[in-house]
């Protein structure tokens, strides 16, 4: 399994950054970023970073990224047939930033099976806090972009993701790795980039339960 020339599933956040981070210490060679957008093409499926900035971090990691969009309703399909175009240009495995979600990891076997490529998940098993923190102490810096309403508030919006706030997400009874869609980030700087991905704040906005801060 070393030296697989892969595409790594990419949200914009820490999770899928520290995977990509693993995987390239691995010997694994990233030829693509792989992201799949909104319907309308014109933000992140998962996480609804904008196609804008996720095509300035892939920029600014000197890696190309490659985008399919779907509805949730034919995600899976319209993933089948980007990674099967992925594939036709030599990709042998995807790297994907999971934990410890069982269902996740299923659906993400049972495709890549189905495509004929291999499976790299580099986090799966870790300790949650633990993962965090290394992130941070890598070199990463990443701001939080959303948050579940009922958990977090809205001050955690374009906060930095750094020890203090693992700190504070751990007195506070939530999942520090954000393992279940308590909060997501975007990563803008770190040893893996050439240059800092320059952005500012926009408005915060609610949708679907999440605050999410508008990103320009």
């Amino acid at each position: 399994m070393k030296g697989l020339a892969a595409f790594s599933s990419w949200s914009g956040g820490k999770d899928s950054c520290h995977a990509l981070y693993r995987s390239l210490r691995e010997g694994h060679v990233v030829r693509y970023l792989f992201t799949m957008l909104h319907e309308s093409g014109g933000f992140c499926r998962s996480h609804g970073t904008s196609r804008t900035l996720l095509e300035r971090q892939a920029e600014a990691l000197g890696i190309p990224i490659r985008f399919g969009s779907a509805t949730w309703e034919g995600y899976e399909q319209a993933f089948k047939e980007e990674v099967s175009g992925l594939k036709a240009t030599g990709i042998e495995a995807g790297v994907f930033g999971d934990i410890d979600l069982q269902e996740h990891r299923d659906w993400v076997e049972r495709v890549c099976d189905e495509l004929g490529i291999a499976p790299l998940l580099p986090l799966w098993g870790g300790d949650h806090a633990g993962l965090a923190r290394e992130f941070v102490e890598l070199g990463f810096s990443a701001v939080v972009v959303s948050a579940k309403k009922d958990l977090l508030g809205a001050e955690w919006l374009g906060r930095d993701f750094d020890l203090g706030a693992v700190a504070e997400l751990e007195g506070a009874g939530v999942d520090p790795a954000g393992e279940g869609g308590e909060f997501h980030t975007f990563v803008y700087d770190g040893p893996l980039f050439r240059r800092p991905v320059g952005f500012r704040k926009g408005d915060t906005k609610e949708r679907n339960g999440y605050l999410r801060l508008e990103m320009l």
